[in-house]
């Protein structure tokens, strides 16, 4: 391997397979990644001592007796331990990233509602102060539920980092570019690629190309894992090799550094005299990863009616109890609609799962009107939605011939546990208050008389 300078000042390893300069393909995979050859130990974990002067240390994402097949840590071996990562902490105020349960008595959640994009400001943003919760559920401190967040970033964070020892992050850039500078390695991300940040890695966020808008799911439970496919077989939705993960790279530099940590809801820093990304050489299966959504492979009806939007799911994050998940991440993508003598778009229903979706660009064909790109909009569990009447008036009369859904990317996070809108969600984001409206003038067709349709 070579090594290739960055203009953070990084180092990683080149030579990686596969168009993605600096990834390696693969979802859960075992990697094994190195910076500076040699920096690996060969036959074992923990050397008596490590090439470079380096120090094995384990991150572990799961518990050590956890069954092997989602047993899950990474050996990293770098240039301090992280004991000297971090020093005394102090609280902080991140006012507008809350965290479950966060029920405010004066914000009403039951209902139907939809935000415009959440608009960009003068006042200079990092990933840290950048976020704005729009909702929450379960309960942080016992690692059950989630959080929505949107995300406006238009400064890199310079000689500060932040972790997560509450959740993982995936996130999902609508505009701008980032570059998220891990311990891990290097992921730059734009839209219609997610990433997936797990919990505790230590990373710096950087502006590629700004000001930058986009959409978080903090994962406050089991982490998120591909969906089983069940009868559609070994391929399609979204395929393993698709996921890149970064090479190793590493900072050696000396400089006074601020960690912001988040645990159990609350933000504490704390200030170092050098750089914490200082991995040169990894192997394990406990890493950050990318994925184009372009890549995802939709399968449908090639017959009659609609299935459940759950066909859609790129990846989930299993709860305790079997085939109801903590977090469903659902990808509606450009498809062919072919069905015959069917309601194409998404039927009217209310279901046990709460449904946050977004709009990374198109028109979604439920709500072709007023569902704007970087929109936002919520269903909350057992409250009933379905397309606005010119959807359905379309749907009910389009001939009945193969017809390309261009144009179109939206997602939802959608989960078993009601969501709660934050004060910021409900009294600042741009809420469309008429939302509501748009199934007022759905008619009613109804007379009594048989072969009426």
């Amino acid at each position: 391997m070579t090594e290739q300078a960055l203009p953070s000042g990084m180092v990683r390893a080149t030579g990686t397979s596969g168009p993605h300069e600096g990834y390696m393909p693969g979802f859960g995979n075992d990697f094994e990644t190195e910076a500076l050859p040699g920096a690996l130990p060969q036959g074992q974990n923990s050397p008596q001592k490590c090439e470079y002067g380096l120090y094995a240390e384990q991150l572990s994402g799961t518990a050590f007796t956890a069954p092997r097949g989602q047993n899950e840590r990474t050996w990293c071996y770098r240039i301090r331990p992280s004991v000297k990562h971090v020093g005394r902490f102090t609280k902080i105020d991140v006012p507008y990233w809350k965290s479950a349960p966060n029920v405010d008595p004066d914000v009403i959640s039951l209902g139907q509602y939809r935000w415009n994009p959440v608009p960009h400001s003068d006042e200079p943003l990092t990933w840290v102060t950048g976020m704005r919760t729009m909702t929450t559920a379960g309960d942080v401190n016992t690692q059950v539920g989630m959080a929505s967040h949107i995300y406006l970033v238009t400064q890199s964070m310079e000689d500060e980092y932040f972790f997560s020892a509450d959740s993982e992050l995936l996130v999902v850039p609508q505009e701008g570019r980032l570059r998220f500078c891990t311990e891990l390695g290097i992921i730059d991300l734009e839209p219609k690629e997610i990433a997936i940040l797990p919990r505790g890695l230590v990373y710096r966020v950087e502006v590629l190309e700004g000001p930058a808008r986009g959409f978080v799911c903090e994962n406050y439970g089991q982490k998120f894992d591909l969906p089983g496919r069940g009868p559609i077989g070994a391929n399609c939705l979204a395929n393993p090799r698709d996921f890149k993960c970064p090479v190793a790279a590493f900072e050696d530099r000396d400089a006074k550094s601020r960690v912001v940590i988040k645990w159990c809801g609350q933000f504490h820093e704390t200030f170092i005299d050098h750089s914490p990304l200082d991995v040169v050489g990894w192997h394990g299966n406990y890493c950050a990863y990318k994925y184009d959504l372009r890549t995802y492979s939709p399968v449908g009806a090639i017959l009659f009616d609609h299935p459940d939007p759950s066909i859609f799911t790129v990846l989930t994050a299993p709860s305790g109890q079997e085939g109801t998940a903590n977090i469903d991440f659902v990808l509606f993508r450009e498809r062919w609609m072919v069905a015959e003598h069917t309601f194409r778009p998404p039927w009217y229903h209310k279901n046990i799962m709460s449904e946050l979706m977004g709009n990374i660009y198109g028109i979604y064909d439920a709500k072709p009107q007023g569902f704007m790109p970087g929109g936002t909009s919520l269903h909350n569990m057992m409250l009933p939605h379905g397309p606005d009447r010119n959807a359905f008036e379309h749907a009910s009369n389009e001939p009945m011939e193969p017809a390309f859904q261009g144009n179109t990317m939206q997602f939802m996070f959608e989960t078993r546990f009601p969501q709660h809108l934050t004060e910021f969600a409900a009294k600042e984001a741009p809420l469309q208050d008429d939302y509501i409206d748009c199934w007022d003038s759905i008619e009613k067709k109804f007379d009594g008389k048989p072969g009426t349709k």
